[in-house]
């Protein structure tokens, strides 16, 4: 069942147009860069892009924070709504569960492959842009005090070798994909609900929209730790000296139990539900 779906996601063309806007939106950043004659001070146009000019080993981090607060959402919206309610209006729901398959099967099966396109995506994009950061602002210069050529500097200020930069985007990344799998549960749990698709994703990417309107909201703030965006960009403190654990295991700890919660209201709706289509 797993081996199908994750078949299906890499045979479905919408999934490779989702991922080719995903990885357009930071090559189109790095081209206007390249070309106007000054970098977005600090703290302005999203993280990272001031230091891009410099070393565009940089780039990927820049392009997750440029991806992270609605297009990967997105994305992941479309496919977690897809999900079930897809199978419905194709109608092949029910004779999924007629072969023996078994609706947590199921479920499980169509999580990985959720998981699958997250994984599949962010790599698409830190590949891509590393490659083009690296053509358009090369891979960074000796800097003055001795630092190694190639080096980064961190958030803090600290130079980071390469193989630094490396782990800390590794970090980075499996910090993202938690929060997008911790979000792509709340839409497969949508799924379960409609037969419609575009439903499933309108219906996520409105919680979407109400959490990051909360979040700037004073008068939310007694619920702001518990909003499904509020961590979301904790990653960037992977690239502090030293790095800032507490928002990142706060981070961890919610997302985990967005999943723990949606994924197993996904599987009672599912399991108690009548299918028709």
């Amino acid at each position: 069942m797993i081996t199908v779906e994750l078949r299906k996601l890499v045979l479905r063309p919408r999934i490779w147009v989702n991922i080719l806007l995903l990885c357009a939106l930071p090559i189109i950043v790095g081209v206007f860069l390249k070309t106007a004659d000054f970098a977005p001070p600090p703290g302005q146009g999203g993280a990272f892009l001031s230091a891009v000019r410099g070393n565009g080993l940089l780039f990927p981090a820049a392009a997750l924070a440029l991806v992270l607060p609605i297009f990967l959402p997105l994305s992941v919206a479309v496919v977690a709504g897809d999900s079930i309610a897809g199978e419905a209006v194709g109608g092949t729901l029910r004779y999924l569960l007629i072969r023996p398959v078994g609706r947590t099967r199921l479920l499980t099966a169509k999580i990985i492959a959720l998981v699958a396109f997250v994984l599949l995506a962010i790599a698409c994009v830190v590949v891509s842009s590393l490659v083009v950061g690296v053509i358009l602002f090369g891979a960074g210069t000796s800097a003055a005090g001795g630092a190694a050529a190639g080096a980064a500097t961190s958030l803090s200020g600290i130079s980071l070798t390469h193989t630094q930069l490396t782990v800390r985007l590794l970090y980075s990344i499996g910090y993202i994909v938690v929060a997008m799998i911790g979000f792509g549960a709340i839409g497969l749990f949508l799924s379960t609900l409609t037969s419609s698709s575009l439903g499933a994703a309108l219906g996520a990417l409105s919680i979407l929209i109400t959490s990051a309107v909360l979040q700037t909201l004073d008068a939310a703030a007694a619920v702001r730790p518990y909003l499904p965006t509020d961590y979301w960009l904790s990653w960037v403190d992977f690239f502090r000296d030293p790095i800032f654990w507490d928002s990142i295991d706060k981070g961890l700890l919610l997302q985990a139990g967005y999943v723990a919660v949606f994924f197993g209201a996904a599987w009672a709706n599912l399991a108690t539900k009548d299918i028709t289509s």
